[in-house]
């Protein structure tokens, strides 16, 4: 079976980091699958999978938005079985070219979020429910999504399956931490070290977080890591509070496993998320987790790690303290977080995948 997995691009992100992970376990079961990018910029995701033997396509280095795409597309659809297609805008290029095509080609699409701007968009609402509908199989990844694409579509139930997104667990458990004075010169050993991995966008909500840093002790270092458009606002809010010398602004990183088990305690502090393999990532690794009492997070965390309310920077220092203060509750918290993370073992996705492509080949 030949299946081909169409994203916009590599840039690092939820929906890219389980592609990278995933393309080689789909080899290993016998699924001769492919990945095709609508911008092939070499983002470090790219870079990274250039050293493996995986082959991959790209329509150039241009804006995801080019509408030509759609003619880019049709020769690759009539050479595959099925087209697994992940996010906007590549979601509506895939079917206009299907419809070009007249190809036979099954087509899936995950839905990675519990929420997008187009739901909010009248003119949009209308385009979606058009191009759902030429899906065969649209996965979601939680309860909370089928039932909300369900209302939006008005599509059946059984056009929709649930598969929970998943993390190589083994990976992040072996990962080796690293020294805090090697993560950065002016760490030491007695720092308490908060990490969020997260791109910098206001769904993230990273402001809540740097503000939260305000109530917390001297040692309570936050490492921030990753890049986006509200970046430089993030760093000029630092520069205000004067926290410049207890907020770190790493980038994009590759060591992510080696810096969550280097890390004390994890924490995503967004306004919503699909299901975040950042959040699972974390609870693997052996640290306490503290998340926002939102959807998509605390169908994750589910009485393992921490909720709070979400923009609220003060009850966000109050969990962390907590922790801080309590090392029989941080380990307590810490165990409960990686119990709960191997229920999302990335080979649970593989085989629920496997048996979709089946049924619709």
């Amino acid at each position: 079976m030949k299946v081909l997995h169409l994203i916009n691009s590599l840039d690092t992100g939820g929906a890219e980091k389980l592609l990278l992970d995933t393309l080689p376990l789909y080899r290993e079961k016998g699924i001769d699958a492919n990945l095709l990018l609508l911008n092939g910029t070499e983002h470090q995701f790219v870079q990274q999978l250039q050293k493996t033997d995986q082959p991959y396509f790209s329509l150039g280095k241009g804006s995801v938005y080019n509408p030509l795409h759609v003619f880019r597309l049709v020769g690759y659809l009539k050479k595959y079985d099925i087209v697994h297609v992940h996010l906007f805008p590549s979601q509506y290029w895939a079917v206009f070219a299907k419809i070009l095509s007249f190809s036979k080609t099954k087509l899936v699409f995950t839905e990675h979020n519990t929420s997008n701007r187009r739901l909010e968009n009248p003119i949009f609402r209308i385009i979606d429910k058009i191009v759902y509908r030429f899906y065969d199989k649209i996965v979601c990844i939680s309860p909370e999504i089928r039932d909300m694409l369900v209302k939006h579509t008005g599509l059946p139930q059984e056009r929709f399956v649930v598969i929970t997104n998943g993390v190589d667990i083994s990976a992040i458990q072996k990962a080796q931490p690293i020294s805090k004075s090697e993560i950065h010169s002016s760490l030491v050993n007695s720092d308490f070290i908060l990490l969020q991995v997260a791109a910098f966008r206001e769904q993230k909500d990273q402001k809540s977080l740097i503000q939260s840093m305000q109530f917390l002790p001297q040692n309570t270092k936050l490492l921030l890591v990753g890049d986006g458009s509200l970046r430089a606002e993030c760093e000029i809010l630092t520069s205000e509070l004067k926290l410049e010398n207890r907020i770190l602004f790493l980038g994009k990183r590759l060591d992510v496993a080696q810096l969550l088990k280097s890390s004390d305690a994890i924490v995503l502090s967004s306004h919503y998320e699909g299901v975040s393999l950042s959040s699972i990532e974390g609870m693997a690794s052996g640290k306490p987790f503290v998340a926002s009492d939102v959807p998509g997070l605390k169908e994750v965390v589910q009485g393992a790690g921490i909720l709070v309310h979400p923009k609220d920077p003060k009850a966000l220092a109050d969990a962390i303290s907590k922790l801080q203060s309590d090392e029989k509750y941080r380990n307590s918290i810490a165990e409960s977080c990686q119990k709960r993370a191997s229920e999302f073992d990335i080979s649970h996705l593989i085989s629920s995948h496997i048996t979709l492509y089946e049924s619709l080949a």
